[in-house]
């Protein structure tokens, strides 16, 4: 018990002086591992709070978003389906061999041993089985089940890095491991398989072609493809202006030089009088902005260059305290749709369509 207990208190005073441990996946020391699992029974024992930064980000309860690590309660992250459902249908199965571990979030009815606190209130539970090895490595020595909302204050930028996480939720947590920047960048995709025919409730990197080429039919919430704000999605988390940075999002589409010559001319505008616009760009685009706080995040050619770096550019714009943000439209084969959601979230569905000549 000592020595659990010293383990413990090692992992939480970990890195000489930093407020939390500091705990780089994919360079993790033999002396790293030992200490999360040493620390395991201690963590679960005295249900510290934990945070993580894994490849794909979960966002199913909406309330304060800590990730609590304990013995044999709360669930989210599982080793068998069997102990917290009531059913797992064929197709379950079949896109856990497919995507799992991965960025793809399955919805089961649940069973008894699963609290309504966990679940928001709902008779479903999420279930992911994350990629990264930290992450699995902490779940397999905690000998249990994790709830594991998203890293970050309800309605702001999901986290990218450790230091978004600290940004919503220092002196909210007791320890912080850092996995690096993530490999995605966006959330996780959740599937509904309590209906006779799954549904997506969240767009992902596992978009719906690759779902329809495991299980076969597949369709998309309406409230997820509607323009109007008031068609409300399926899933807690997607119901609101969400992702949402602190100034003011505006989307412009439309042919590349109409939209530039748009963006240019709001940030002119903006400028004149004496305030300063961010403006979300490509590689391909961000040459052609002539004012405002220009910003690439990445390349219409690698679109998860812009999957990734999409967060981190509006919590930037935050630092930078702009007052308004201006962002072209990211309609790209297989995660524009899931891009394009983050963002009209984020902009609360503030779209125009910029005219050519």
């Amino acid at each position: 018990e000592d020595d659990l207990e010293k383990a413990g208190q090692k992992i939480l005073a970990h890195a000489s002086g930093v407020p939390y441990p500091n705990i780089r996946a994919g360079l993790l020391s033999d002396e790293e591992y030992s200490l999360i699992n040493a620390s395991a029974d201690f963590i679960g024992k005295r249900k510290i709070t934990l945070v993580w930064e894994t490849q794909d980000i979960t966002d199913i309860v909406n309330e304060a978003c800590l990730l609590k690590v304990e013995k044999d309660v709360d669930v989210i992250v599982i080793d068998s389906l069997e102990q917290i459902t009531l059913k797992i249908p064929p197709a379950a199965e079949k896109l856990a061999a497919a995507f799992w571990p991965g960025p793809l979030t399955m919805i089961f009815e649940k069973n008894g041993k699963v609290p309504l606190q966990t679940t928001g209130g709902l008779q479903t539970v999420a279930v992911r089985m994350p990629a990264h090895k930290a992450a699995l490595e902490l779940i397999r020595c905690g000998g249990g089940y994790v709830a594991a909302p998203s890293a970050n204050a309800s309605g702001r930028p999901s986290p990218t890095r450790a230091e978004h996480v600290l940004a919503d939720l220092d002196g909210k947590i007791d320890a912080l491991i850092d996995g690096g920047e993530v490999g995605i960048g966006i959330e996780s995709t959740i599937v509904d398989l309590t209906d006779e025919v799954p549904t997506i409730l969240r767009p992902g990197y596992i978009n719906e072609q690759m779902l329809q080429e495991v299980i076969g039919e597949v369709r998309m919430d309406q409230g997820l493809t509607a323009m109007d704000p008031s068609v409300r999605p399926k899933a807690p988390g997607m119901k609101y202006r969400h992702y949402a940075p602190k100034a003011p999002l505006m989307i412009v589409e439309g042919s590349r030089e109409a939209v530039t010559a748009l963006i240019n001319e709001k940030a002119r505008l903006a400028c004149e009088a004496g305030k300063q616009a961010g403006i979300i760009a490509t590689q391909e685009t961000a040459s052609g902005y002539t004012r405002g706080i220009v910003r690439s995040v990445g390349s219409r050619r690698d679109e998860i260059t812009i999957a990734m770096h999409l967060y981190a550019v509006l919590r930037e714009f935050d630092e930078l305290e702009v007052s308004e943000i201006y962002s072209e439209a990211f309609n790209t084969p297989q995660m524009g749709q899931a891009i394009m959601n983050r963002l009209i979230k984020a902009a609360g569905h503030r779209i125009v369509k910029a005219k050519d000549g």
